[in-house]
């Protein structure tokens, strides 16, 4: 286990300046203090295996380890790849690694395995205790915090950047490749690796979004294209859209200046090329009552389309229909494609009203269902006859003063139709308005003061620009500059006023803001923290809990949930997933939505009233709207917002009663009690089991015996006749098999294919199970390995690294002092950023004939 050259360069951008990084920096306040992690002591800590630990005999050590796990866990067996011969358990430090992978199967139950003998569990607590405990000591007294390499802004950590900076949305991957994910996270450091073309996006990304920020009254046309899922349904309206219409898209668009554009509206066809939803069921198919698609601009129409039932795909235009062109100033505008709703009220559906409106276009023309023309595309195609830019909330951020004064009349200009006019400044008041800009720009880009040299590069850069097109090209030209220094895209971490030495060493104070605002926030400092870390406030753990308090109550937290929780839970599977259509005609993509969002909105709820982290498994409540509320079977619901109700019965509690979590651990046909099994032990326990053995056979999903359908269960049973499965399936199906009431989507069931649903079953400790009820209390039985897997995960997500062996004792200390404040997620989270490993670092493994860094090299 132990284991961005371009041009710019006066800015010194992308790869122009990491060798050189740390004689760049503004000097750091010392950082100085108690590095040890806060919060409560072990004291009267109960032990979560059986109660009490003065209860717990002597260790009994390799008495229990010779004659329960050397039968398996040998040199010649090697079972689960770990031999104990030579482990000793009175000197477990000797190979911490192997004990601490020891720890995690006994804490878990999982060993020794079912049917083969155990020791008592006070035995295995006490043994499981032991070692505990001498790692514990061990690394408190040889601590190790761990070490990374420097990181690089992500997709998401680049959109939200670029928000908090310039006060523009964005779609980073319109410049950025997707992020390697590694130990369930896409900000951890070593797996992102660089390469030419995301240089090239990250320098593209600057040159775009400046102009984008500034405006641009030069700009030649282009079209931009916002895509429709076909799986989007066409029946309610969507969200963004005025009210009156349904289905559509409904996007945020920037306009670059003011001008004139164009829409375009693509539409779903049939295999034979007509227009589907052309025919007898459509809803509007009377002569002169044709279907009406209405484009509005921050809710104004500005085109109403008439939609041609007769358009073909082999038509000279396809099946588009293309608007006038229409004057839109300058900035970011909700642009809606709807259609008009003219009538309510029952469809024509004879069998069973889809939700999911474009389940099939074989059924377009037949008798008995609804078929709606489906809107394919939306593109907006522009500027035209460009008249100026006006002023927008991306150019009043960044526009914070005007040479002589003239920022009203900055504003003043650009709310009158026709070109921003920009006088003749006098040069100085324009170069100290242009330095004013930069240094407030910079020092959030860059996370940390200003350097004289930083600023003389960036100014050389305004000069460059106002040179060849005045003052606000000027400052268009240092932003871009800002956004393509590698001081902005990279996360490069100093030294305190310590040094680095060969030992652990704490980070300089503005790294440690940055850490604190990447792991809550997502995104960059703010100036209230970046004031507290110049000022020396985060040199304890006092100063860091401050300022924690304030971030989590701080809008921006939500990250927490659509960043952290959303990757722990791999809610990203979920787009993956698209059930059969034959299965779930009723499952579309506002149906996912709906799933995904009300688990990030459990989760932030759990942040912001600090509710115990159990809640995940065991909370009476979730947040729905009337989508995902008329799919669980709550009544009551009406509308699109999301609000918390109470669950009607206690089987949808937690996170395992949650649509979204149910339908990414399913197949397109049929549920799979495997993969549901494997994500309880993976992603909430934190005992992934191993692969499966090569060349077993998928199961069946057809399977028949005595002329009718086998059930999932009995379709498993045969499976796991293969003496090789049965080791690991014995712990993974009884999991599974207890959520087998909920299908592929989520909704609850009690028959299987015409079959009534045996989910009984024994948990691989020997507790009855047979219902999701019975699992959640099986697994609260021993809470400490959803409590440790969630601190190791929150911990892997704030640090950027993967968890060794030597970070399980912080962990073990973050959980136990969450136990004295109830588990709650502050607790969590405020362990985690008063560890050492979040607040210092590792010193550099040297490499024979290396420069000593303190003789002036550098490692």
């Amino acid at each position: 286990m132990l284991k961005l050259a371009g041009s710019l360069a006066a800015a010194g951008v992308i790869a122009a300046g990491l060798s050189a990084h740390g004689s760049s920096r503004a000097a750091d306040p010392a950082v100085s203090g108690d590095p040890s992690p806060g919060g409560p002591s072990a004291a009267g800590f109960e032990h979560p295996l059986t109660g009490d630990p003065d209860t717990i005999p002597p260790p009994p050590g390799n008495d229990v380890i010779e004659q329960y796990c050397l039968r398996c866990h040998n040199d010649t067996r090697l079972q689960g790849n770990m031999s104990l011969e030579r482990f000793d358990a009175a000197d477990a430090p000797a190979d911490a690694e192997l004990a601490e992978r020891m720890i995690r199967k006994l804490r878990a139950g999982l060993m020794p395995p079912p049917g083969t003998d155990r020791p008592t569990e006070d035995a295995l607590a006490a043994l499981t205790l032991s070692l505990e405990e001498q790692l514990d000591a061990a690394a408190a007294a040889n601590p190790n915090p761990g070490r990374r390499s420097f990181q690089r802004l992500n997709r998401a950590e680049y959109r939200a950047s670029i928000r908090d900076l310039l006060d523009i949305e964005i779609d980073a991957g319109a410049y950025l490749p997707l992020d390697t994910r590694s130990a369930n996270f896409d900000n951890i450091a070593d797996a992102q690796l660089l390469s030419a073309t995301l240089t090239d996006g990250y320098l593209r990304a600057a040159a775009e979004i400046s102009r984008l920020a500034i405006g641009d009254p030069h700009i030649t046309p282009s079209e931009s294209t916002y895509r429709v899922s076909r799986w989007d349904s066409q029946t309610e309206r969507v969200e963004g859209a005025p009210y009156g219409t349904r289905g559509g898209v409904s996007v945020m668009h920037n306009f670059p200046a003011d001008g004139y554009y164009g829409f375009r509206v693509s539409f779903h066809h049939e295999t034979t090329g007509a227009l589907f939803g052309n025919g007898r069921n459509a809803l509007h198919t009377r002569e002169g009552e044709p279907e009406l698609l209405e484009v509005s601009i921050d809710g104004e129409p500005v085109a109403v389309l008439e939609v041609n039932r007769w358009m073909h795909a082999s038509d000279p235009d396809g099946v588009n229909i293309r608007s006038e062109r229409v004057f839109v100033r300058a900035g970011p505008r909700q642009v809606s494609a709807a259609f008009i709703r003219r009538s309510e009220g029952p469809l024509q559906d004879l069998i069973s009203p889809h939700d999911w409106s474009l389940a099939s276009t074989s059924i377009a023309g037949s008798y008995g269902f609804t078929a709606l023309p489906h809107l394919r595309d939306l593109a907006v195609g522009g500027p035209y006859d460009v008249v100026g830019v006006s002023e927008t909330p991306s150019r009043a951020r960044v526009f914070s003063c005007r040479p002589g004064g003239e920022a009203e009349a900055g504003a003043e200009a650009g709310n009158r139709e026709g070109a921003l006019a920009e006088p003749t400044p006098d040069p100085a008041d324009a170069h100290s308005c242009a330095r004013e800009i930069i240094v407030r720009l910079g020092t959030q880009a860059y996370r940390r003061p200003l350097t004289d040299d930083d600023l003389a590069g960036l100014l050389g850069l305004y000069d460059a620009g106002a040179a060849g097109g005045g003052f606000e090209e000027g400052v268009r030209t240092a932003l871009e500059g800002i956004l393509a220094s590698p001081h902005f895209v990279f996360r490069v971490e100093e030294p305190g006023d310590g040094g680095e030495g060969d030992g652990p060493y704490l980070v300089g104070g503005t790294d440690l803001a940055t850490r604190l605002s990447f792991f809550l926030w997502g995104s960059g400092p703010d100036a209230e923290l970046l004031e507290a870390a110049v000022g020396g406030r985060l040199s304890n753990s006092a100063g860091i809990e401050d300022q924690v308090r304030r971030m989590l109550a701080d809008e921006r937290a939500r990250a927490l949930s659509t960043r952290f929780a959303a990757q722990w839970l791999r809610l990203q599977d979920l787009e993956k997933i698209q059930p059969d259509v034959r299965v779930a005609p009723d499952f579309d993509e506002s149906l996912k939505r709906a799933m995904h969002r009300e688990t990030e909105l459990f989760f932030d709820h759990l942040v912001r009233a600090d509710r115990p982290v159990l809640e995940l498994l065991t909370a009476d409540y979730t947040f729905v709207n009337e989508r995902l509320a008329r799919h669980y079977g709550i009544p009551g619901v009406a509308g699109d917002r999301f609000r918390r109700v109470a669950y009607r019965h206690d089987e949808r509690r937690g996170l395992l009663g949650h649509g979204s979590i149910l339908t990414l651990t399913s197949h397109a046909g049929r549920t799979s009690p495997v993969l549901r099994g494997k994500w309880v032990m993976e992603v909430l326990m934190g005992t992934p089991p191993p692969p499966p053995p090569p060349d077993i056979p998928e199961i069946e999903d057809d399977a028949v015996e005595d002329g009718r359908f086998l059930t999932v269960r009995e379709k498993l049973e045969m499976h796991r006749d293969d003496p090789r499965c049965i080791s690991c399936h014995r712990m993974i199906d009884p999991i599974g098999l207890a959520l087998e009431n909920f299908d592929v989507s989520g909704a609850w069931r009690i028959r299987d294919r015409g079959t009534p649903i045996d989910a009984a079953s024994d948990f691989y400790d020997g507790t009855p199970i047979a219902s999701p009820s019975d699992l959640r209390a099986a697994l609260l039985k021993r809470p400490e390995p959803l409590l440790r897997t969630f601190t190791e995960n929150l911990m892997a997500y704030a640090l950027g690294r993967r968890l060794e062996y030597y970070d399980m004792p912080a962990v073990r200390r973050i959980v136990r002092g969450a136990a004295v404040h109830d588990y709650r997620v502050s607790a969590f989270v405020l362990g985690v950023a008063t560890s050492d490993a979040f607040r210092m670092k590792a010193g550099p493994v040297r490499v024979d004939g290396a420069p000593d860094p303190s003789e002036g090299g550098k490692p």
